[in-house]
């Protein structure tokens, strides 16, 4: 059991009630982080996805008027990311095939005892993890994106090679290049001869570096019409 404080909303779909109710106290006796609500059907599902955030769907496959397939193609026109395990009792390679093509998360089959509920957990909080790590990322680019659009500095992004990959506004201004004069041209390019050989070892550290490296260095740039201005090259 562990007791990490983050808490894992789970919504489990099975038009069992009493089985609903053993696997969700199974699964908060397994990880202390796992809150899970429970809905008989899928259209009761749909309605608690609406008003609450939920971090994971684990749906069984064998239900009255819609199966756990159809609920899933359901839950993807409206979130398409979100974590969906499909936990079955009648588990078969076409049932397998058809949820991987409908976007499925995970594939767990029912089994008896109480060491599934140890592997579901497991499952869950993996595919959590996953989740917001991946959301996490994407709002932190989109943040870079919006500081490089709009930042009033110039700001240039490099390829790993410290060739120019993007100029903003401010930059092209700057500097006097538009930017599709400065693409794939190494760094050098702007820096003034006196600091040609202080960025160059910055870049040889750099490029010769374990993940992680960081460095930076205070430089005079040389702008498109000969003139110096003062920047940091960095990474």
């Amino acid at each position: 059991m562990t007791f990490a404080t983050d808490t894992i909303r789970v919504l489990h779909v099975d038009d069992d009630p009493d089985l609903g109710e053993l696997v969700a106290l199974s699964l908060e006796r397994e990880d202390d982080r796992l809150s899970v609500a429970t809905a008989t059907s899928p259209d009761d599902a749909i309605d608690v996805l609406g008003a609450q955030d939920i971090d994971c769907v684990v749906s069984d496959y064998d239900m009255p008027e819609t199966d756990g397939i159809e609920f899933l193609e359901t839950v993807r026109a409206d979130f398409p990311d979100l974590p969906f395990i499909l936990y079955t009792g009648k588990g078969s390679e076409e049932v397998a095939s058809e949820a991987i093509s409908a976007g499925v998360t995970d594939y767990l089959q029912k089994e008896g005892g109480t060491s599934q509920y140890a592997v579901l957990a497991n499952r869950i909080t993996n595919a959590v993890e996953q989740y917001r790590s991946t959301r996490a990322l994407e709002a932190s680019q989109k943040r870079l994106s919006l500081f490089f659009e709009q930042s009033p500095l110039g700001v240039v992004e490099w390829t790993e090679e410290f060739e120019f990959a993007r100029l903003n506004e401010a930059a092209e201004e700057i500097l006097g290049y538009d930017e599709s004069e400065l693409l794939g041209e190494p760094v050098e390019k702007i820096v003034s001869d006196s600091d040609q050989e202080t960025v160059e070892t910055v870049v040889d550290a750099l490029l010769e570096g374990t993940a992680g490296t960081t460095a930076s260095t205070r430089t005079s740039e040389r702008t498109a019409n000969g003139s110096s201005v003062s920047g940091t090259i960095a990474s």
